[in-house]
């Protein structure tokens, strides 16, 4: 799986431009070296949208109920606990590091690092977007189960990615 993670991260993108095309206002704050409202616009955007996952998935699980299938909703519910986790804890993460953050310190090797976690956190959201679609498409199928499994593995790697990121911020704050 870390490997996986390493694999969204890296690549020769303008990280910058790629997070500024997906989060209105990112990149006039990176314009204007507003690092640390810029890193909360940026994880406010990714919380809100693995709520609205978490949502879909609470959706399904309400379906399930109502037809009987109890051992889904369990089974969802692995999935709802990692959304929910990774929605907070991205969340509440303190805002920013003064090492980091501050105007006259940023290195930008260590800003493109960070920023490159949320890029894939992101693409991830997307991959948790389509995990979703394929439950409830496989709803009535024999691919229902793995169709679980794989959106359980999706907001896993987010939880994952965002633990390496906090990793990179405590080294840049050290």
């Amino acid at each position: 799986m870390s490997d996986q993670i390493l694999e969204e991260v890296g690549g020769d993108m303008d990280i910058f431009k790629k997070l500024g095309s997906k989060i209105p206002g990112f990149k006039e704050m990176i314009e204007r070296s507003e690092y640390r409202d810029a890193d909360k616009l940026l994880r406010d955007t990714i919380a809100k949208a693995a709520e609205q996952e978490n949502m879909r998935v609470s959706d399904l699980q309400r379906q399930f109920i109502s037809a009987g299938e109890i051992a889904y909703v369990d089974d969802l519910e692995a999935a709802s606990v990692k959304l929910r986790t990774f929605a907070d804890r991205v969340r509440f993460a303190a805002r920013g590091y003064a090492g980091l953050f501050d105007p006259t310190k940023v290195n930008t090797e260590e800003l493109t690092a960070v920023y490159q976690y949320d890029s894939a956190m992101m693409d991830q959201l997307d991959t948790v977007t389509r995990a979703v679609d394929n439950v409830q498409a496989s709803i009535g199928t024999d691919g229902l189960p793995a169709a679980i499994r794989n959106l359980e593995s999706a907001a896993q790697l987010m939880l994952d990615t965002f633990s390496k990121r906090e990793e990179v911020m405590k080294g840049i704050a050290s």
